[in-house]
């Protein structure tokens, strides 16, 4: 019987759909900044260039969920919504096949409006199915699982792009990530029949704003005001990606400003918690979404990567290029690249394919010149994180489920304070790592990279899935899905941010420092949420929730 199963059997079909979806976008995700920087086969941009680029995709990626969860609940219903998404995103991997500027920003719009589409709605579509009475009380444990889905995705992709991308070429490892998606539309499809019933459209409600008004008064100005903020001289917040994108936010930050400004009287505490939750998990995606520039970068260049003895398809095979002579009066000059670029008398060396992996090599640890070295792919590093997850997931569940038994669960709040803490603890990981490799002029153990993934994981669990958690407890039924937007709204600023931190990487001489900065910041969010604690617990405990 239904009423017996301890989760619904819409459970394993949306699971199976997000692992795939989250497939191709960690895949992708993984690979992109080492595709910009690639002198050979990407675009060679520089350390800055990538990562302000990256933290402005990652960013528009995480905004449009605001536009597709109110498309959703007003018009499309939820299936449509997700089935289109899926499609577009699909396409989106597919396009960066093209080596061309054009058909990569062609293909990040693509990703970007298929995202929105996407990402909200399967979230608040599975709130759905846990809305019933007899599987509420299992809706942290639903969500739980379902963050595990992309966790598996996001692990196993990158084995398999590594293996396209040095084996077949970039191209075919961006085709792979589009064929995954492309399977999750097929899973979701397959599984209609257990969530059609909770696929509901909201429909415009007493005093919603009507959607024309919404593009007149915050679609159009916020692209013209993301305009303003390119085109003004100069740059106010480092670059002017990031004015267009601070500009552009602005208007959507009124809008939820005025769902609160104009929500009836029972509906204001509820939604001014979210708001002050959203506003409070901004610093800790600006941190965490360094995973594909920063620590992309450490993985990089700054890890001990070589392999000895048996290596797999997975491993890259790199020939020393030329004769490298560690002398003090002929030690080569790189730039923020890492590639070689002139020798201490000002002879430019036009060889920009030598492997900047053996920049920071001891020299008694250099290989023979024509020696091959057998080195573990970069994105391969991105798989630690969604490790961790598989792993602590199943831990974490059963440690609540223990406290829950026996009344003593921290409410969904105090799991996301604990999380801020627990994710700024891991940041000082990193510092020690640079500080134990002088800097990165050494390389360092891959366990650094381990560890620090492996503290901030524990964050993640108690912060991430929460977060969609709490939404859907508190959102008034009308705008759940708008609501699921606010909360990606608040990802997009701090994974803009991310980028934003990222490029000042080749300006901090010393690594340590840059490491501090982030340190400070997930402590000030972790102080602000606790200071809210027993503010936002009185919310719950009104609306009868932990």
């Amino acid at each position: 019987m239904e009423e017996n199963r301890k989760h619904p059997k819409a459970l394993p079909f949306l699971f199976f759909s997000e692992m795939w979806e989250r497939f191709g976008y960690y895949l992708m995700i993984g690979i992109f900044t080492l595709y910009l920087k690639d002198v050979k086969a990407g675009f060679a941009m520089t350390e800055a260039e990538s990562a302000d680029l990256y933290g402005t995709f990652i960013a528009l990626v995480f905004l449009t969920p605001f536009l597709g969860g109110l498309i959703a609940d007003r018009y499309l219903g939820y299936r449509k919504s997700i089935v289109i998404g899926g499609l577009m995103m699909g396409i989106g991997y597919c396009m960066m096949a093209i080596h061309s500027l054009s058909a990569l920003y062609v293909s990040m719009t693509l990703v970007i409006l298929g995202n929105g589409f996407f990402k909200p709605n399967i979230s608040t579509l599975l709130g759905n199915v846990y809305s019933t009475p007899q599987y509420q009380h299992r809706k942290d444990e639903g969500y739980n699982i379902f963050y595990m889905g992309i966790n598996i995705g996001a692990f196993i992709c990158n084995f398999f792009g590594a293996a396209l991308y040095i084996l077949l070429g970039w191209g075919y490892a961006f085709i792979a990530a589009g064929i995954g998606m492309f399977i999750g539309v097929a899973v979701f499809l397959s599984g209609t029949r257990h969530y059609i019933a909770y696929d509901v459209k909201k429909g415009v409600q007493p005093g919603d704003m009507s959607f024309t008004r919404i593009i007149m008064l915050i679609l159009l100005p916020s692209i013209i005001a993301g305009i303003i903020g390119w085109i003004i001289p100069g740059s106010i917040f480092g670059s002017d990606s990031t004015d267009a994108f601070i500009f552009a936010c602005i208007p959507v930050i009124y809008f939820y400003t005025s769902i609160y400004i104009n929500a009836s009287k029972e509906e204001k505490r509820p939604i001014a918690a979210m708001l002050a939750i959203f506003a409070a998990v901004i610093l800790f995606w600006a941190v965490f979404k360094q995973n594909g520039s920063a620590l992309n970068t450490w993985a990089d260049r700054y890890t001990d990567r070589e392999v000895k003895g048996a290596v797999s398809d997975v491993f890259v095979t790199l020939k020393q290029a030329q004769t490298v002579e560690y002398k003090k009066d002929t030690v080569p000059l790189y730039d923020s690249q890492f590639r070689l670029q002139k020798n201490v008398d000002g002879s430019v060396i036009k060889e920009v394919n030598y492997p900047p992996y053996f920049r920071n090599v001891l020299p008694d640890k250099l290989p023979k010149e024509g020696e091959e070295v057998n080195l573990w792919a970069t994105n391969i590093s991105q798989s630690i994180n969604p490790g961790w997850v598989i792993l602590l997931t199943p831990l974490i569940v059963a440690f609540f489920t223990f406290l829950n038994r026996r009344g003593k669960e921290p409410s969904t709040p105090t799991k996301i304070a604990l999380g801020l803490f627990v994710s700024a603890l891991s940041v000082l990981v990193m510092v020690f790592a640079a500080y134990a490799t002088n800097d990165g002029a050494e390389k360092g153990g891959v366990m650094w990279l381990i560890m620090t993934y492996g503290v901030i994981t524990a964050g993640e669990l108690l912060l991430s899935p929460m977060g969609l958690s709490l939404v859907s407890k508190l959102s008034p039924a009308r705008i759940t899905s708008l609501m699921m937007g606010g909360w990606f709204l608040s990802t997009s600023i701090g994974n803009k941010l991310s980028g934003v931190l990222a490029s000042l990487w080749d300006t901090y001489e010393n690594k340590a420092n840059f490491f501090w900065v982030n340190f400070a910041l997930l402590m000030l969010a972790t102080l602000i949420m606790f200071s809210m604690l027993r503010w936002l617990n009185s919310i719950m405990k009104e609306k009868g929730i932990k």
